[in-house]
C-alpha cells in the first residue's frame, strides 16, 4: 500500500478504490461504463474477497469481486504503480476465480463468463490505447473464438481515446487528474469524500498503513542482518585463507561451528573458481 495520509488518499488509492466500489449502484455502473454493456444486477459475495485454495498454494486478495446476472463474475483491480506482469497476473486471477468455483463443487460446464479487469495509470502495451480487450482465439483462424467465455480487459488514460465512449474517457480523465468531468465521477467523488469521513474505515486504514511499515521495518532488519552473517562469515573464510584455525575462528571472530563450516564452504568455491 502506498504510505500515504488518510487525508490525502482519492479514488485510486487500492483502499478506498475496494470502499467506493462496496457502493453498488457505483460499481455497477462502472462495469457498464468498461466494459460497455448493461447489467441488471450485481452481488458481492466478500469484500476484498480473498481466495486461498490450499495451505501451501499463494493465494490473492481481489480488490473487487462481483457476481452479476447471466452468470456472470467480474474482477476489477486498481493498478496505478509496479505495472510490471499484468498480463501473468490476470491470467493467475483468472485460474484463480475458476479454481474458486470448481472448489464450490461446480463442474466445468458450470463455470461462469469471467472478466477480468484492470484499471492502469500507464498504457502497458504501449500502442496508444486506452482499452485494450483480450480473449481467446484461434492464431490459424482468427475467427473462430475458443469459447472458454474469459475476458481480460485494461483500461488507462494514457492513449488515444478517439474510439471509446465519452463516458469511459471522462472515468478514464478523473482517474488521470481528480477532477469531476460528469455527473458519473461526480458521483463517484462524493462518495470518496463519505468514504474517507467514516471514522472505523478511517481506523481500518491507519491499522493497515502501521502493518505495512512493521512489515516493511522487519523486511530491513532481516536484509541487515543477512548482511552481517554473510560478511562474517567471509571474514572467518579470509581468516582460514590465511592458514587460521578453527580455534582462533572462534577466539577471534566468535565463530559458531555452522559459520565455520559455511565459511570452508565458501572458501573451498573460491578456490574452484580460482582453477577453472
Amino acid at each position: 500500500m502506498e504510505e500515504l495520509q488518510y487525508e490525502e488518499l482519492d479514488f485510486t488509492n487500492d483502499f478506498i478504490f475496494a470502499k467506493v466500489m462496496r457502493n453498488k449502484d457505483l460499481c455497477k455502473k462502472l462495469l457498464e461504463v468498461i466494459l460497455g454493456i448493461r447489467i441488471r444486477h450485481i452481488e458481492f459475495p466478500d469484500e476484498q474477497k480473498v481466495i486461498d485454495i490450499s495451505s501451501d498454494a499463494k493465494s490473492v486478495r481481489l480488490d473487487v469481486y462481483v457476481e452479476g446476472e447471466l452468470e456472470n463474475v467480474y474482477n476489477i483491480e486498481m493498478q496505478t504503480t509496479n505495472p510490471r506482469n499484468l498480463p501473468k497476473r490476470s491470467r493467475y486471477y483468472q485460474g484463480m476465480i475458476d479454481l474458486n468455483q470448481i472448489e464450490k463443487g461446480a463442474d466445468y460446464s458450470e463455470l461462469k463468463t469471467c472478466y477480468v479487469i484492470f484499471i492502469c495509470k500507464q498504457d502497458i502495451f504501449h500502442r496508444n490505447r486506452s482499452l485494450y480487450a483480450f480473449e481467446n482465439r484461434c492464431v490459424q483462424e482468427w475467427d473462430i473464438c475458443l469459447g472458454d467465455e474469459t475476458k481480460k480487459v485494461f483500461v488507462n488514460p494514457c492513449g488515444d481515446m478517439s474510439d471509446i465512449t465519452l463516458e469511459l474517457k471522462n472515468f478514464l480523465l478523473y482517474i488521470d487528474t481528480g477532477k469531476i468531468q460528469d455527473k458519473f465521477t461526480a458521483d463517484l467523488q462524493s462518495e470518496v469524500e463519505r468514504t474517507k469521513s467514516n471514522k472505523e474505515w478511517r481506523k481500518e486504514y491507519m491499522t493497515l498503513l502501521m502493518r505495512d511499515r512493521e512489515n516493511r521495518e522487519e523486511g530491513r532488519k532481516e536484509g541487515r542482518e543477512e548482511g552481517k552473517a554473510e560478511e562474517r562469515i567471509k571474514a572467518i573464510a579470509d581468516l582460514y585463507a590465511g592458514g587460521g584455525t578453527d580455534e582462533e575462528a572462534e577466539k577471534y571472530l566468535k565463530a559458531t561451528k555452522e559459520q565455520m563450516a559455511q565459511a570452508r564452504k565458501l572458501l573451498a568455491a573460491e578456490e574452484n573458481n580460482c582453477r577453472e
